[in-house]
């Protein structure tokens, strides 16, 4: 109880903080972040780019009605690691499964410095405009492909609790990698 009314007290303190800088950070406006608290330490400290992203996906998911994700670092460096790959590759294609087994994937790829990590997360969240709850991968999209809404429907699989992302910059392109666990996008079951 004591480790759980800390976190509040430091959270609470953020947001005043937050609230009396002349800039307030983005997730000042009383948005749920969740941090992954390791057993017998402290919460950890998300940077402002992790703390956005996190915020992002649990808006989504709270629309939707399923739980907040918890920010991993495992997931992130994960995610970090397979940047140098695509950049190589210079085009967006998923890692093989083997190389993330237990995680689920979104990419994005945009002009270097030109979009926000709003603006690339806000691609996958405007996929809910044809999504429809159902099985997946059947019965997701308005469209008729499972594809159309796949990056919306991890970010709001309610099975999935853990999230880590990373963004790569190399050449004139940005890469965003999002790792997530247990993996979403299961065939068979259901999508909120």
């Amino acid at each position: 109880m004591r480790t759980r009314n800390t976190v509040s007290f430091l959270l609470a303190l953020a947001a005043l903080l937050g609230a009396c800088s002349a800039e307030r950070p983005p997730w000042a406006d009383g948005a749920l972040v969740t941090e992954r608290i390791p057993v017998g330490g402290a919460p950890q400290r998300l940077d402002n780019l992790s703390a956005r992203i996190l915020v992002l996906h649990n808006r989504e998911r709270q629309a939707a009605g399923v739980a907040p994700l918890a920010w991993d670092r495992a997931l992130a460096m994960s995610a970090a690691a397979y940047g140098p790959k695509l950049a190589r590759i210079g085009q967006l294609r998923h890692s093989p499964g083997a190389d993330r087994p237990g995680q689920g994937e979104n990419l994005w790829m945009g002009t270097r410095d030109a979009y926000s990590v709003e603006e690339m997360i806000g691609g996958w969240i405007n996929e809910k405009r044809i999504f429809r709850p159902g099985l997946f991968p059947d019965d997701v999209s308005r469209s008729g492909n499972w594809s159309d809404v796949a990056h919306y429907t991890q970010m709001i699989w309610p099975a999935t609790t853990r999230i880590g992302c990373a963004v790569h910059k190399a050449g004139q392109w940005d890469y965003l990698i999002c790792r997530y666990s247990p993996p979403g996008n299961v065939v068979g079951r259901r999508v909120p």
